[in-house]
């Protein structure tokens, strides 16, 4: 499978943020959204084809007991069913990130779904070449209901403005989602940004009974790689 980077880090969001875990961030990804921060992933993929065997083997050396797997968009690799069983094999807890438009039953102890929102549509960048395929395929409620079925969950939205909050009361409510299961993360890449958005969205989180996301990655380590 296409592989960008492994690394060995703490999980910087969601619901096990501060947790130690190795990485296995799969290249290539069915979306573009615009404020990507993972862009060798997906608007300019790139990596090398890993065997699962050496996948899990670096896993084994360096992981306390926790595996991440994202993107890009790893639900479109067939061989993540395979990686799955194989690090289930070696006792992980399987953290699988997904924008959630892509079904696969696999191994997973918790599906870390990230529906897109308006916000991520890319109307100008490149042209607005990939705007409408964008908007048309990254809200897949079938794919969403099924993942939240079958999977322990999360779903956490990356928001901007105060305008998306309208926009994920919408999905949440038409998905029927746990409210202690949703949590509300702010986008950029510079802690100062961050904070700004941060102190409002908390006040959204404590209103509404969602949870805050934050970004460690980006406050310990800024938009650096393989952190």
């Amino acid at each position: 499978m296409k592989i960008a980077e492994l690394f060995y880090s703490i999980q910087g969001e969601g619901i096990l943020a501060g947790t130690p875990a190795v990485f296995v961030r799969t290249s290539g990804c069915n979306l573009r959204c615009v404020w990507c921060d993972a862009d060798y992933t997906s608007w300019a993929p790139e990596g090398r084809d890993v065997e699962v065997k050496e996948i899990v083997r670096y896993v084994r050396e360096h992981s306390r007991g926790y595996t991440v797997v994202t993107g890009g968009e790893p639900m479109i690799l067939p061989e993540i069913v395979a990686l799955g069983r194989e690090l289930r094999g070696i006792g992980q807890h399987i953290t699988i990130e997904t924008a959630g438009t892509v079904y696969r039953e696999l191994e997973c102890d918790l599906m870390s779904i990230s529906p897109k929102l308006r916000n991520s549509v890319p109307w100008e960048r490149e042209g607005g070449r990939w705007a409408e395929r964008h908007n048309r395929l990254r809200l897949q409620y079938d794919v969403l209901q099924k993942l939240m079925e079958r999977y322990n969950y999360q779903l956490k939205f990356v928001v901007t403005q105060p305008e998306d909050v309208t926009e994920v009361l919408e999905i949440v409510k038409r998905l029927r989602a746990k409210r202690d299961r949703v949590l509300l993360m702010p986008e950029g890449v510079q802690a100062r940004v961050l904070a700004e958005r941060g102190r409002w969205i908390v006040e959204v989180c404590k209103r509404e009974g969602f949870r805050y996301s934050p970004r460690l990655q980006v406050e310990l380590w800024g938009a650096a790689r393989g952190y």
